[in-house]
């Protein structure tokens, strides 16, 4: 355990990767730690710059986390955020309740106190996502934020250099958030900046160091994820690498050109796979979001198995690496708590798990660790095409996924069709670049409607367009109503199946970006 950094204790927060993330960008090393390997650390002597205690899905009111030996360390800073904001205050003698009701998503809070956070306004919006609630501080503590609705959000020690947030100063939806943060390490903890960052592609393709000369198979998807990681291997492979592009059928128009781009212009080996009937004779009749991924996820391996194995045999040679575009928040949203033993399973994600020992490969992730928006720096460093780094985040189950229900080859066309002209409007309006994720979702919901002065009863078309740094929260775009406006005119003018258009503003959390 290194003791020059600040070390982040998982408690199975979603953002517990954001916390390192912020801090790294304040220029300050951290090391996320499990609560277990924290305390036998500081038992041995060991110990860090200072601790954050992450949020997570568990409640103190019902579990009791001793955290006791870091809370009796005299001088060494504390951060408590959310769930660790409550571990820290019961700690301390402070009394935490049940709520009447949560507080989700974006919330107004205000200072409380003169004489901490000198610098900042009387009133900001941050991110809140907790039930339980602090209804007595400790006596040693100073209550420095309370929210809208009066609840506490913030307190710091009176003597101690520990400050408890209830709120997540870590998200891009916090305003100040990072100005939190600095104020903890620097104001509170002291702590001399000690990470002045490296070029992060240079880090990536160390980490490629070990494929000697391996031969190396992409699952590529022609998103900014697989098109970076398969670009950085290529530096390292060259014509070793083969990228393995699988058409399930559940793509968009958009994607089919882009593929045939990137073939002609990318420098990149793309070998395309026809599986489209396989795929749909594989999902029909299923309408369970969690089956269609699995299903999606299994014939894709079947398939992918299956070309490997006829490629290997007509060329002579054997791959020894498979190369996957995975980014931070595919492992989190998929983590079944592997090392906190903590956080929930959101959903299943086709990029992390699922390799049939059979295939005998090693897998090869050189940007688990990145965000969206690190690999779209470095995407920028490699010098890719603006067009091809910043297309919209698109998930792996495709289509399948927009489709509320079972799928078939009609829902297909119409989905595909109403995403065409979304894509098309945004692309008129200059809006595309604007927004992180934009796409229409198919819900089943019949609705009565007019068309050429006749009663119509048809199906619904959804709108989601969200705003986000990093995908792990967002919130509904407010874009122009003529947009809008004309995209909905589109889609039900041009559309024989759809009466009705519809526009999601829900935000990430408690909703996903996507609906299934």
């Amino acid at each position: 355990m290194n003791e020059n950094c600040i070390w982040v204790i998982d408690f199975g927060s979603q953002y517990t990767q954001l916390i390192t993330k912020k801090t790294r960008k304040l220029g300050y090393k951290s090391l996320i730690v499990t609560a277990q390997d924290a305390l036998d650390a500081i038992k041995k002597g060991v110990k860090p710059l200072a601790i954050v205690l992450s949020g997570g899905p568990r409640s103190v009111s019902y579990e009791d986390t001793d955290m006791s030996p870091l809370f009796l360390q005299d001088s060494l800073p504390i951060l408590g955020i959310c769930y660790g904001f409550q571990i820290m205050t019961k700690f301390f003698s402070g009394q935490i309740q049940k709520g009447q009701s949560g507080e989700y998503g974006s919330t107004q809070i205000q200072k409380t106190d003169s004489k901490h956070l000198k610098d900042f306004p009387e009133n900001f919006s941050v991110w809140m996502s907790h039930f339980d609630v602090l209804t007595e501080a400790p006596k040693d503590f100073d209550i420095i934020l309370k929210s809208k609705n009066g609840l506490v959000a913030g307190v710091q020690h009176k003597k101690k250099p520990i400050l408890g947030l209830q709120f997540h100063p870590e998200v891009s939806h916090s305003e100040y958030g990072l100005e939190i943060l600095e104020y903890f390490f620097k104001k509170i903890s002291g702590i001399q900046k000690n990470w002045l960052g490296s070029n992060i592609s240079e880090d990536c393709l160390k980490s490629l160091a070990t494929i000697n000369d391996s031969y190396i198979l992409c699952a590529f998807s022609g998103g900014v994820d697989s098109l970076v990681a398969a670009t950085l291997t290529h530096k390292v492979a060259a014509k070793r690498l083969f990228c393995f592009f699988v058409d399930n059928g559940l793509l968009r128009e958009q994607d089919y050109a882009h593929i045939k781009t990137l073939k002609d212009k990318s420098g990149l080996q793309i070998i395309t796979i026809d599986a489209k009937k396989i795929f749909l004779d594989n999902l029909k009749n299923i309408e369970d979001p969690e089956k269609k991924r699995k299903v999606i996820g299994h014939t894709f391996i079947d398939v992918f198995e299956k070309t490997v194995r006829d490629f290997q045999k007509d060329h002579g040679f054997k791959f020894e690496y498979l190369l996957q575009g995975t980014l931070y928040p595919d492992v989190i949203e998929s983590s079944s708590d592997k090392k906190a033993k903590n956080s929930h399973t959101i959903k299943s994600h086709h990029n992390v798990g699922g390799l049939p020992d059979t295939m005998n490969l090693k897998l090869l992730e050189p940007l688990r660790e990145l965000y969206k928006d690190e690999v779209r720096e470095i995407a920028k460093e490699l010098k890719l095409p603006h067009d091809w780094s910043h297309r919209h985040p698109f998930p792996g189950p495709g289509l399948a996924v927009r489709i509320m229900g079972a799928v078939d080859e009609k829902k297909l066309d119409v989905l595909r069709r109403s995403d065409q002209i979304l894509f098309e409007e945004m692309k008129r309006s200059h809006v595309y670049d604007t927004v992180w994720q934009a796409f229409t979702v198919y819900l089943p919901v019949k609705t009565v409607g007019i068309k050429g002065d006749k009663r119509a009863y048809e199906d619904t078309i959804c709108l989601r367009i969200v705003d986000s740094s990093d995908g792990m929260t967002a919130k509904w775009s407010d874009l122009p109503r003529e947009f809008l406006e004309n995209t909905s005119s589109r889609i039900t003018n041009e559309l024989d199946d759809i009466t009705r258009v519809v526009y999601d503003i829900t935000t990430k959390p408690p909703g996903t970006i996507e609906w299934e």
